[in-house]
C-alpha cells in the first residue's frame, strides 16, 4: 500500500521552519556580533543543535508505528522525568540567570522540561485512552470508579510535575503544560465536576505561584495598568509595542529593526521577544502571514483530529495542536499586550535548540497520524 499523508499540513511545518529561521537569522545578527564577533553565532547553533537534530528524530516518530509510540510513551515520560530531577544534581545542572533549568553533559547542554511538553502528551494520551476504554467497558456498572481513581492520579502525576518545574523555576512551562492536560482531560468526557475541580485547583495554583513571586506579579501589574511605572518594570514591554507599532503597515523592511540594536530595550530580543522585531521589520502583512500560518495550523489539525478514529490518537494529536498553538498565541498576545507577559518562547521561531527539537518531534508524531487517516481512508 502506497503510504499517504497530509501533504498540506507538511507544507504548513515547512513554511513555518523556514520563516523562523529566516526571522532568527535577522533578529539575532546584532547581539551574535556584540557577544561573539560572529553575527551567525546563534543562527548556526540552532541549525546544528535544533534543526538538524529535530528533522532527524521528527523524521524516526514519522516512520514509528504509533502503536510502537503509544507503548513506549510510559518509558519515554519516565526518562525525561528523571532528567527533570537529575538537574538538581550538582555538576549536572546548569544555573543560567537564577534559574536551573538546564543539564549539561560534556560539552552539550539542553532542557528537559522543553521534552517534557511532548512526552508527557504522549504519555497522558496513552493513559488517558485506556481510562476511557475501561469506563466504556463498565459503562451497566451501578458502580463505577474509573473515572474516580483517573481524577485522583491524574493530580498525582501532575503534582509531581508541578513540583519539579517550580523549583527550577519555570512557571510558563507549567502553564502550557496544565492548559494542554486540562483540554486532554476534559475531552474524554470526564464528570463535570472533575474538570471543574482540575481547572479550579490549577488556577489557584498558579495565581499563588504568581503573588509568591515579584516579577511575576509586576508583569500582571503592568498588563492591567501599562502606565505604571513605564521607566521601570514596564520600560520593556513599553518598547516592545513602540517596536511594533513602527513597523506599520510594510514594516522598515529585513534587518532594518532599530529596537534589536539597543540591548536592554527588549526582555530576550532572540527569544521571548523576537516576535516584536520580526513586526517591526516586516509591518503588519508580515506579521499577518505568521500569525495566518498558526491559524492553518490549527485548522488543519482538528481536521486531523476529526478524521482519526484511535482514542490514542485524537488525544495526542489535540495535545500537539493545543501546545503549539497556545504557546505561540500566548507569547504574541503578550507582546501585542492583550495578555500579561509570560516569558513564554514562539514555537518554531524562538531561539532554543531543545524547543525546536521537541516541536519537531511533535510534528513528526502529528504527520504520523494524518498519514495513518490518509491510508485508512
Amino acid at each position: 500500500m502506497t503510504k499517504k499523508f497530509d501533504y498540506f499540513l507538511l507544507a504548513i511545518i515547512f513554511s513555518l521552519i523556514i520563516l523562523g529561521i529566516l526571522i532568527l537569522a535577522s533578529a539575532s545578527a546584532p547581539y551574535s556580533q556584540i557577544k561573539f564577533n560572529n553575527s551567525y553565532y546563534f543562527l548556526k547553533r540552532q541549525i546544528i543543535f535544533g534543526l538538524i537534530p529535530g528533522l532527524i528524530l521528527g523524521f524516526l516518530f514519522f516512520k514509528l508505528k504509533l502503536s510502537f509510540i503509544k507503548k513506549s510513551a510510559f518509558f519515554l515520560f519516565l526518562i525525561n522525568l528523571a532528567f527533570l530531577l537529575m538537574i538538581f544534581i550538582p555538576g549536572l545542572g546548569l544555573k543560567i540567570e537564577g534559574a536551573t533549568r538546564w543539564m549539561k553533559i560534556g560539552p552539550f547542554s539542553f532542557q528537559p522540561s522543553e521534552f517534557l511538553k511532548i512526552f508527557f502528551i504522549l504519555y497522558l494520551a496513552s493513559w488517558l485512552a485506556s481510562r476511557a476504554k475501561k469506563s466504556n467497558l463498565n459503562k451497566k456498572s451501578k458502580k463505577n470508579l474509573v473515572f474516580d481513581q483517573t481524577f485522583v492520579f491524574f493530580l498525582i502525576i501532575f503534582s509531581i510535575i508541578s513540583l519539579a518545574l517550580i523549583l527550577q523555576p519555570d512557571i510558563s512551562t507549567l502553564m502550557i503544560i496544565f492548559s494542554v492536560a486540562f483540554l486532554m482531560y476534559f475531552s474524554i468526557n470526564t464528570p463535570i465536576i472533575h474538570s471543574l475541580l482540575v481547572f479550579v485547583l490549577g488556577s489557584a495554583g498558579l495565581a499563588f505561584l504568581i503573588k509568591l513571586a515579584p516579577y511575576r506579579f509586576n508583569r500582571f501589574l503592568i498588563f492591567l495598568n501599562p502606565e505604571y511605572d513605564p521607566m521601570g518594570i514596564g520600560y520593556q514591554l513599553k518598547q516592545a509595542v513602540i517596536a511594533i507599532g513602527s513597523g506599520g503597515l510594510f514594516g522598515t523592511g529585513l534587518g532594518m529593526s532599530v529596537q534589536k540594536f539597543f540591548p536592554g530595550f527588549l526582555p530576550q530580543p532572540i527569544s521571548d521577544s523576537i516576535f516584536v522585531i520580526y513586526s517591526e521589520e516586516t509591518g503588519f502583512l508580515g506579521a499577518f502571514v505568521l500569525i495566518f500560518l498558526f491559524l492553518l495550523f490549527l485548522w488543519q489539525g482538528f481536521k486531523i483530529i476529526k478524521e482519526t478514529k484511535d482514542c490514542f490518537c485524537q488525544l495526542t494529536a489535540l495535545g500537539i495542536i493545543s501546545w503549539i498553538t497556545i504557546q505561540a498565541f500566548v507569547n504574541i498576545g503578550a507582546m501585542i499586550r492583550i495578555l500579561p507577559l509570560t516569558g513564554i518562547p514562539l514555537p518554531f521561531v524562538s531561539y532554543g535548540g531543545s524547543a525546536l527539537v521537541a516541536t519537531l518531534i511533535g510534528m513528526g508524531i502529528l504527520l504520523n497520524i494524518s498519514k495513518q487517516n490518509k491510508n485508512i481512508s
